[in-house]
């Protein structure tokens, strides 16, 4: 383009981008080598030359579960509504992958990153992520990683659990979760026994704690793991929906009815739990507004204060109160450990 109009680089990169006004002659010598080359300005080229790209990269474990598929649509949403372009990926929970992609952000000068990820990452990740310009860690800590984080107040959400299935007189309660090294399957624990025991007044309570991934074949086997055990545990409380799909297949496959002989809470509320037979209880965690604020964060952060990386927030769960919960019927299990011990000859 310069060599046809037979000028600068510079000179005709200023003009294109209206930072240089040039006499008329010379503008029209551009005007017809531009036509003459039917050349098209790259704006990708020109907001990276400015330093910017106008995207976001979103990086999520898993597009197919729902939680996330609502996290990311609000991404996009509120990243469109201000300009801007969400790059998705999915990382499948590898560390490798997370890897690859915060590269690739820095590499491409992404304004922005948000980081999803239900396993707890290595150092290497941590360090990735506080080496970007701009990142914000959602659902899920990052130990060591210096970035401003949003979640859901996952100890509210276990304690709300707690005292619902307390009022209904349930002592043993399971909670089903994932990795016991993850902050929401430890805080999520903490409230439920919490919860569990103030609203017990006093009573002698219990909270068996079983740990798998965050998926439905997880949620079969801990389900299995828990009724072969044979506790006196009357409740359970799962870490997620798609551990509660699991651990009603095999309930359902065992003859153990929800919720006369097992009363059942979910924590996420992202898959149509209304619509089971019976509807399932959950407490529902803020998907959209959780999106929403990291892209707030992201752009409207005071980047320049040192204390954003350091940031906290928590958003507010709700329990959303179903049929999956009843009192514990006592004169059944009463009835099987009856069973139980004639078997054995006792």
């Amino acid at each position: 383009m310069a060599r046809e109009a037979g000028l600068s680089p510079a000179a005709v990169s200023r003009h294109l981008n209206g930072t240089l006004e040039l006499p008329e002659p010379t503008r029209k010598r551009i005007e017809a080598a531009v036509r003459r080359l039917a050349y098209r300005p790259n704006p990708h080229a020109r907001r990276l030359s400015l330093g910017r790209s106008d995207t976001i990269t979103l990086i999520v474990p898993d597009i197919a579960n729902p939680f996330f598929a609502t996290l990311a649509a609000t991404v996009e949403r509120a990243a469109f509504e201000r300009g801007m372009i969400v790059q998705l990926h999915a990382t499948s929970n590898v560390e490798a992958r997370e890897l690859a992609v915060l590269q690739l952000a820095a590499d491409h000068r992404s304004d922005g990153v948000v980081f999803c990820t239900n396993r707890k990452p290595g150092p290497d990740v941590a360090e990735a992520i506080a080496a970007l310009p701009r990142a914000v860690i959602v659902d899920e800590g990052v130990p060591g990683a210096r970035a401003p984080q949003v979640f859901a107040d996952n100890a509210q959400g276990g304690y709300l659990a707690g005292r619902h299935l307390a009022r209904w007189q349930h002592r043993k309660i399971a909670y089903l979760g994932g990795d016991p090294a993850l902050m929401s399957t430890r805080l999520r624990a903490e409230g439920l026994e919490r919860g569990l025991r103030e609203e017990s007044g006093g009573a002698e309570v219990g909270v068996r704690i079983l740990s798998g991934r965050h998926d439905v074949a997880s949620g079969r086997a801990l389900a299995a793991e828990l009724l072969d055990a044979g506790g006196e545990e009357t409740a359970i409380f799962v870490g997620s929906d798609e551990l509660a799909i699991g651990v009603i297949e095999t309930l359902r496959a065992r003859g153990v009815r929800i919720p006369q002989d097992m009363s059942l809470v979910s924590f996420d509320g992202a898959r149509a739990l209304h619509l089971y037979d019976p509807p399932i209880t959950a407490v529902r965690q803020p998907a959209r507004q959780l999106g929403e604020r990291a892209v707030e964060l992201l752009l409207d952060g005071d980047w320049d204060d040192p204390a954003l990386p350091d940031r906290v927030e928590y958003l507010p769960v709700e329990l959303i109160e179903r049929a999956s919960v009843a009192a514990p019927n006592l004169a059944r299990r009463a009835r099987a450990d009856h069973a139980n011990q004639t078997d054995r000859g006792d």
